[in-house]
């Protein structure tokens, strides 16, 4: 004797192929802006240190002034992160 269990078969997605096209539909579009978005990630990455110059000159005793740097800082570094895979074909 088995339990059943306590999830129901429709908390399982359909399968079929309407899903199956909308699967490949969605792989099509994230494929096809995963160059573009590595791209400009980055020589976003590239050119945003040279932003960082001009606000380390002025100092980062501005609480304004230093927010900006590090929100900057972050982006920066997310933008690392989303285009290290760019060009390495």
């Amino acid at each position: 004797m088995s339990n059943p269990s306590p999830l129901s078969n429709e908390s399982i997605g359909p399968s079929g192929p309407e899903t199956d096209r909308q699967h490949d539909r969605r792989r099509r579009i994230v494929h096809s802006l995963k160059g573009p978005a590595q791209f400009l990630s980055f020589w976003v990455a590239i050119a945003l240190p040279f932003v960082h110059v001009p606000l380390l000159a002025q100092g980062l005793g501005d609480p304004s002034v230093t927010l900006t740097f590090l929100l900057l800082l972050g982006l920066n570094v997310l933008a690392l992160y989303l285009g290290h895979g760019y060009n390495q074909s």
